[in-house]
């Protein structure tokens, strides 16, 4: 898994590396949100996240910072890496992941870091940096009119997206459905074998959300929205899930508007 979210950063590293330092400051579908801000965010997460291995008593520190400005704290931190030199704000980038990947790989097992959710196993940690530096990444291609093939490794984010259902409706102050949903996605083309599906959950449960793995990977880390996807829900829990769905920590996100009401800007 650790393998996993080396690769993942050293593919959006390499779409950013040879960057004149004019192209770091195009906007990306985030509003207000440059290329610099995207890669800064992943920066500090990164920087947070090496905080909770090594230091929880300094993390639960910044946990009560974001609890104290929680509509400001992810933007003020991605605002700070973004003033930097690009150079600069890419080595740092650099550094952190590759020391958080150090100190994943050596985790104990069985061992729960504290995080803005609850709290993680190194594998699930690894997952979700994945999950974060994958959905930037897609902001940071957008932006740069760039079209990234999918990989194998969606299928880690597709995973968390499902296991973090009930969180979304949590989130909300919602209680989420007692039953098990039925989520059956189809891999992009290229990343499985030939009739391959990803299914989560009871075969037989009433509540069921089918369709394409990149879409449903799209839509719970909120770089689409729904009427823009092929997503079909079975069930109203599922069909209600699919309005509220969040794979990422912290306050809920204001996703992204249908591309036919967008009136600018890149919104796949």
């Amino acid at each position: 898994m650790v393998g996993d979210l080396r690769a993942e950063g050293d593919g959006l590293e390499r779409l950013v590396a040879e960057l004149p330092a004019t192209a770091w400051q195009t906007a990306t579908p985030a509003p207000g949100w440059t290329v610099a801000h995207q890669i800064a965010h992943l920066a500090w997460t990164d920087m947070c996240a090496l905080l909770a291995v090594r230091d929880e008593n300094g993390f639960r520190r910044e946990g009560e910072k974001a609890l104290a400005a929680p509509g400001t704290f992810v933007d003020d931190g991605a605002a700070e890496g973004a003033a930097l030199p690009p150079a600069e704000l890419l080595e740092r980038w650099r550094r952190g992941r590759s020391e958080l990947a150090r100190e994943l790989d050596g985790l104990p097992k069985g061992r729960r870091v504290p995080w803005f959710g609850p709290p993680m196993s190194a594998p699930a940690m690894a997952t979700a940096r994945l999950m974060e530096t994958w959905a930037h990444g897609e902001d940071v291609a957008d932006a740069l009119g760039v079209r990234r093939e999918p990989t194998a490794r969606l299928r880690h984010v597709a995973w968390i997206g499902v296991r973090t259902r009930d969180f979304a409706y949590a989130v909300r102050g919602l209680e989420p459905p007692a039953e098990p949903f039925r989520v059956e996605l189809r891999p992009p083309d290229g990343t499985g074998a030939p009739d391959e599906v990803w299914a989560y959950g009871p075969e037989d449960a009433g509540q069921r959300v089918t369709g394409p793995a990149w879409d449903f990977c799209r839509l719970v880390t909120q770089r689409t929205h729904r009427d823009d996807t092929a997503l079909t829900a079975e069930g109203a829990d599922a069909d209600r899930w699919l309005e509220i769905a969040q794979a990422f920590a912290g306050p809920p996100g204001p996703g992204r508007p249908a591309q036919r009401d967008a009136d600018e800007g890149p919104h796949r």
